[in-house]
């Protein structure tokens, strides 16, 4: 049987990799050096044209599906893993079948939970990340996803502005549907709050959390979250004619929780006296979508959210309110972003994304103002910040794997984990 290599954006360099040898016998001088967790399927993690990413093996159906499926989650604008291909017809130089393989891209700037809590950490890192995968539970639902299989073990996680966004890693198992029934939802609900309650329990017995943090309580959290902001995305609410503010009111809150509103159904009664709204389509990135229309950056919804709002300060000590926003958005990006991410020397830049370096600054400023009683200037901060912080931050992408016996050689429990190291 010939080789074939089915590829959104085929190079002719995945050619060269060893496809007749089964993915556990491939030689490390084709493997990138990252830390791998034990997975139902073997995984390796190679470079190709200078892009990183994850072989898995697995059955042909199997591979077909999820590589759709992942296809059809990107389209949707869904935070997934990138599908690249499928290659089929491997077989050894004996003739003997070989599994196909599926190939995502590297997520960059990410890392699974379990590589999170390697670290020192502020003592609600657990909140936020558990807080992250219900986001991206609630979103997959809004568009019709039922997972099948969600977890922190499936999920990467990316910083932004301090907090974390969650990406699904591992669709095997899940369906897409023109809208998910109360019982999906529930399924779903039950089957996170269960592998989460033992994820936790297991980095308890890792020495990897606070033991006196009770796993019971995050389990209650997530079913609470996940109804709050459920109710918020698709819930409807009646009220009187003469409260039509509320109509405005209700979009900014779903704006502030970082969602757009292309269409709210508004009904009212017969005699026109009461008015029910209910979301019909909601998006997510609100605040990325917006500071991508002004600025051209392309960043996590939370690191939009923080940068806008320097651009509101700016625009307001620049005395430029009035002007047209994309003038004033132009002058921010050349005279403070760009200027900002030009002081960071090139051996420290796979460190940290621009967007989220520039957050950190903002923070470090923040931390020196109220240190010397004083407002600190945001390039001396920048400096302050790329001297005594960035260098301690691990590389990564390009740090080198663990080894035995390190923090990051325990089970990380996914298919397509993509380990770093990463220092809070």
């Amino acid at each position: 049987m010939a080789l074939r290599i089915l590829a959104a954006q085929p190079s002719p360099q995945l050619l060269t990799l060893p496809w007749r040898l089964p993915l556990e016998r491939w030689p490390d001088d084709c493997q990138v050096p990252l830390a791998r967790g034990i997975s139902r399927h073997v995984v390796r993690f190679v470079r190709v044209d200078h892009q990183v990413y994850a072989a898995k093996e697995t059955r042909e159906a199997w591979a077909w599906r999820e590589y759709g499926t992942l296809r059809n989650l990107r389209r949707l604008g869904l935070p997934t893993v990138e599908p690249v291909g499928v290659v089929t017809g491997r077989q050894t130089e004996t003739g003997a079948q070989l599994e196909p393989c599926l190939l995502t891209r590297h997520l960059a700037h990410s890392l699974p939970y379990r590589a999170l809590f390697s670290q020192r950490l502020q003592p609600d890192t657990v909140t936020r990340v558990v807080d992250a995968l219900v986001v991206l539970l609630v979103r997959l639902h809004v568009a019709g996803f039922w997972w099948g299989d969600c977890s922190l073990s499936n999920t990467l996680f990316r910083r932004s502005a301090g907090e974390f966004a969650a990406y699904l890693v591992d669709a095997e198992t899940g369906e897409l549907h023109e809208q998910l029934t109360a019982g999906q939802r529930a399924h779903d609900l039950d089957l996170v709050t269960t592998n989460v309650f033992g994820e936790l329990l297991d980095l308890q017995a890792g020495k990897l959390l606070d033991e006196h943090l009770d796993p019971a309580e995050m389990v209650t959290r997530v079913q609470e979250r996940y109804d709050v902001l459920w109710e918020a995305l698709t819930g409807a609410e009646e009220f009187n004619t003469e409260q039509m503010w509320r109509i405005e009111q209700r979009v900014q809150q779903l704006n502030s929780l970082g969602f757009d509103v292309e269409e709210l159904d508004i009904v009212t009664d017969f005699d026109g006296a009461t008015v029910r709204i209910q979301p019909a389509v909601v998006e997510a990135g609100h605040h990325a979508r917006r500071l991508q229309g002004l600025t051209g950056l392309d960043v996590e919804e939370l690191q939009a959210r923080r940068l806008l709002n320097d651009l509101d300060a700016f625009t307001v000590a620049a005395d430029l309110q009035g002007e047209d926003p994309t003038i004033v958005a132009h002058r921010w990006l050349t005279e403070v972003y760009e200027p900002l991410w030009a002081m960071v020397p090139a051996t420290l830049r796979n460190r940290l994304e621009p967007a989220e370096l520039f957050h950190e600054v903002l923070e470090h400023r923040w931390y020196l103002s109220e240190r010397g009683g004083q407002e600190v200037d945001l390039f001396d901060a920048a400096a302050a910040y790329i001297d005594d912080m960035l260098p301690a931050r691990s590389q990564t992408l390009s740090g080198v794997q663990p080894t035995a016996g390190s923090e990051l050689e325990p089970a990380l429990g996914t298919d397509d984990d993509l380990v770093e190291r990463v220092d809070r």
